[in-house]
Formats: structure tokens, sequence, C-alpha cells
């Protein structure tokens, strides 16, 4: 099997009430063939098909979530097999904590597909641990726990649109408020609590770190420059590192007490220092809009 067939391949998977049908809904938007919950023994067939000189289809997303789990092991050497062969083929794994995943059944009052004889907290942890291995075999993760539904579906088109084999590195600059949670699905994690606060500052605190005069005070503050200067060295230190090692999505979380200055702020000059080092980066203000 090669990828001179030109078909793309995106498997969507992860646990239970955390996104998966909506991401792949999302994939079909995007112009992706997708089947969902095919049995495992039927990939390699449904794949062949899609490979065969005068297929139409290029572009296919396979949804396998946990009523396959007689079958994960076997997933997971089918995706080994593909990447031995040199075909084109990624992992998006959906996943969020437990007590968001527990919250989400709740509200919904649907049972969670492996419950059984288990309690809802039960059955989330027990599925985790099964989809541990395909989690590690995943090219990228997304954390649902704290996402808004449109934020979700952005993040899945973009990474559908950016998804493509070319082996482009490719970061994510999340910041946020620490009183709402870290991203859990950061790679690296920078608290810029301890500078100076805007928020008690009166002409400032009702506008957020993407107001100039926000933005003037923040990196006017004596500890701004060194803490930017030191973060970035690091950064080009261990950039190319990831980049050598097969890594292309990395997300970066920056986070202040509410998410609203502080973080807004070093987020964004450190965006746009990073893109002009080179990397193509997206920026996220995830709490910035918090009352």
């Amino acid at each position: 099997m090669s990828n001179a067939s030109g078909v793309q391949l995106i498997v969507i998977t992860g646990l239970s009430g955390a996104g998966k049908s909506l991401a792949i809904r999302c994939l079909e938007d995007c112009g992706f063939f997708c089947v969902d919950n095919l049995p495992a023994p039927l990939l390699l067939k449904f794949v062949e098909l899609c490979t065969q000189k005068g297929a139409e289809i290029c572009r296919v997303g396979l949804g396998i979530d946990i009523r396959e789990r007689g079958f994960l092991g076997e997933v997971v050497a089918i995706l080994k097999r593909w990447r031995d062969e040199g075909f084109f083929v990624e992992v998006l794994f959906i996943e969020a904590r437990d007590d968001v995943l527990f919250r989400r059944f709740s509200e919904s009052r649907r049972p969670h597909p492996l419950a059984g004889d288990r309690s809802a907290m039960e059955a989330i942890r027990y599925e985790r641990s099964l989809m541990n291995e395909l989690r590690h075999t995943s090219d990228r993760i997304i954390d649902t726990s704290d996402l808004l539904v449109h934020d979700f579906r952005a993040a899945v088109v973009q990474y559908c649109l950016s998804a493509g084999g070319t082996g482009t590195f490719r970061i994510l600059i999340v910041t946020f408020g620490y009183k709402y949670g870290i991203p859990y699905d950061a790679d690296l994690l920078f608290d810029v609590r301890f500078l100076k606060n805007p928020y008690f500052v009166n002409e400032l605190k009702d506008f957020t770190g993407e107001n100039p005069r926000v933005l003037d005070f923040v990196l006017g503050l004596d500890e701004t420059k060194p803490f930017l200067m030191k973060t970035e060295e690091l950064l080009w230190t261990i950039l190319p590192l990831y980049k050598r090692e097969g890594k292309r999505y990395l997300t970066i979380g920056i986070g202040c007490t509410g998410g609203r200055h502080r973080s807004v702020s070093i987020g964004s000059t450190l965006a746009e220092n990073i893109r002009v080092a080179g990397y193509e980066v997206t920026l996220r203000h995830r709490d910035m809009t918090q009352p």
C-alpha cells in the first residue's frame, strides 16, 4: 500500500462523551468521506478499496471507539503497518477530564457504553485505561474539557486543513486563567502570575491584554523583558529538537489568574516572535472573554 494513491486517512478515536462524533462531522464538513465504527477486520479491506486505481475517494475519516475494544490491539497493529508502508495516516484522539465526562453523561442521561455493572465513573476510568495504548500512538490529542463547541469545531477543522503528511511542525499557544483550570493537552506551561496585574490598575482593568495600553503596561514591566528573553532562548533550543524527533504539534500554555490580561499580552507577543522565527503558530485566548 503506498501513499502514491493520494489517499489521506485520518482516524478519529478517543473517550466516550469527549466529542468524537462531532469531530467526525467536522471531517465531513472538510470534505472527508467518513465511516464510523467500522470493525477492525474490515479496516484494511476498506482502505484497500479506497486506494484502488480509479477510486475517487482521496480523503477518508475513520471513527474507532471502545465498542471495538476487542480489536484495539489489532487497530494499533494496523496503524503501525500503514505507517511502516509509508502510507499517510494520522490519528486524532479526543479526550476530556473524568469529572467533565461524568457531568456530560449525567446531563445527557445516557449510559456509558462500558457501564454494565460499573458506576459511570468506574466505566470512564476503565475506558481510559483501555484506550491508553491507542492514545500513545496518536498524532494529535484534543482535550475538550474547557472548549466551547465552536472552539472545538475550529480546532478540528484547523487540524483537518493542516494535516497532509508534509511534516510541517505546528505550534498552538493557548492563554488561560488558572482559576478556570489548566489546558490539559498543553505540552509546555508558563505561569506569568509573577507579573504585576493590570486588573488592579483602574484605567486598565476593564480591557484585555490585546488592548495597546494593557500590552504596553505588561511589556513595560521590568520583569517582562528578561522573562521573554529566557523563554525564547529555551524555545529556540527545544523547538528544533521536537521537530527533529518527528513531533508535528506542540501546545504551549501561558497562564495568569483570570486569563484576560497578562497571559494574553505575553501569549500574543510570544506567538508573534515565534512566527517571525519561521514557525507556524496559532494563538487562542481561551478565557479572555470570561466575565
